[in-house]
């Protein structure tokens, strides 16, 4: 099923192409929170990789510092600015320095990522009193206000508040979109834009699985059920290794592969997590690695084991693209995204996700692969990284010609 609010893939890049004939550039000055390794960080870049660079000129403004991927956006030969924000302290000096920054690049228009960036975005056009046209992006789900940080359910309500006065805010999922206007997001100047996936980097690889298998001291015919996620307590480590302690008895040849910022043995509170459990011979840490798109095709079966927050992630879409079947919880647009091509359990119940890995793992390899084709085949025709360029730069246009 394909979203409702987008068009096809091909009417867009039709549509995007005729108008990049002018030959004048448009400038887009993306504000995001910081650029760690995270959905909304990869999808910016994934997107700044695929722009038209004939058409747009693309600046990134990183509130606090360059993270993992600043110096990757940089090699694309995209300009990256820091603001060096501490995280959750208000910096008047640095709203200056980006206000300055936008007199002087004079951008055709502004894309916030994520609710601090979007903030920002806004703050400095209204200090500014100009007339450049504003579009949000936010990529968070929310079940619960309160399970947000104070600071977060601050940004949120003057969010919805400031709503009606942005050009255009672009959901990542439906149920992010709806959860929004609950809370008093305006849905007149809002819609959807799934995140995108490089089909031609994640796709199944015979090799890949053979040789990360031989990294990790593991026969060839180990079942390897892997989380990439950085460690947060949104990602729920914990619900994974639990139900990893349910499976290791009774599965002998299942390894459990852990990738993420702060996955490591020296995280204290994950590594005794992962001790209490006994099967600490079974989890291999991998932390956080830049070789994710040949990890994941190596794997058997994707968990995202999210309690909450997520919109639609990443690695749901790039194991798919694998042709790795994902055992997911029902948070954000997981279930949409997996849709019949794997598991669907409720969060934060491990007993259920067990049961879901169980029969992930029962199917056997010749029954994960079949799974996987139709899992792949479903990316492709729905959220193929260029699908989703294009949506982008047309919205872009579309606003533009609004504005003028």
């Amino acid at each position: 099923m394909k979203l409702q609010e987008n068009n096809s893939k091909n009417r867009t890049k039709n549509r995007t192409k005729n108008k990049t004939d002018s030959g004048v550039k448009v400038t887009v000055l993306h504000i995001i929170t910081g650029l760690s390794t995270g959905g909304a960080e990869i999808m910016l870049y994934n997107l700044l990789s695929k722009s038209n660079r004939q058409r747009f000129r693309s600046i990134v403004v990183s509130l606090m510092g360059r993270g993992t991927l600043g110096d990757r956006i940089e090699e694309l030969g995209i300009k990256v600015y820091c603001l060096n924000m501490k995280q959750g302290v208000p910096d008047p000096i640095a709203i200056w320095k980006l206000n300055r920054l936008i007199a002087r690049v004079k951008p055709s228009l502004i894309q916030g990522w994520m609710y601090h960036g979007n903030l920002a975005g806004q703050l400095v056009k209204t200090l500014s009193f100009s007339q450049i046209p504003i579009l949000w992006g936010i990529h968070h789900s929310i079940s619960s206000l309160s399970s947000e940080k104070k600071l977060s359910q601050l940004i949120i309500k003057v969010g919805a508040r400031s709503s009606k006065f942005i050009n255009q805010i672009i959901f990542v999922s439906k149920n992010s979109k709806s959860q929004h206007k609950a809370l008093g997001y305006t849905r007149e100047n809002s819609c959807i834009i799934p995140n995108g996936f490089d089909t031609s980097l994640f796709k199944p690889s015979t090799e890949a699985r053979l040789n990360f298998r031989n990294e990790l001291g593991l026969p060839a015919d180990s079942c390897l059920i892997g989380s990439i996620a950085r460690y947060h307590p949104m990602k729920d480590h914990a619900n994974f290794i639990r139900t990893a302690a349910l499976i290791a008895s009774s599965f002998k040849n299942v390894h459990f592969i852990l990738v993420g910022t702060d996955v490591e043995a020296k995280n204290n509170s994950l590594y005794q997590l992962i001790q209490n459990s006994g099967i600490e011979d079974r989890v291999h840490l991998l932390g956080e690695r830049r070789d994710i798109s040949r990890i994941t095709p190596a794997l058997d079966i994707l968990c995202s084991s999210s309690a909450y927050g997520e919109a639609f992630p990443l690695v749901v879409g790039e194991s798919m693209s694998c042709g790795v079947p994902c055992a997911v919880t029902d948070v954000g647009d997981s279930a949409w995204i997996v849709g019949d091509t794997g598991r669907v359990v409720p969060p934060k119940n491990s007993e259920a996700l067990a049961n879901a890995w169980k029969e992930l793992i029962l199917l056997g390899f010749a029954g994960r692969q079949k799974l996987g084709k139709m899992a792949r085949a479903r990316i492709v025709e729905s959220f193929s990284l260029d699908s989703v360029v294009a949506q982008y730069e047309d919205l872009y246009e579309t606003v533009l010609a609004k504005a003028s």
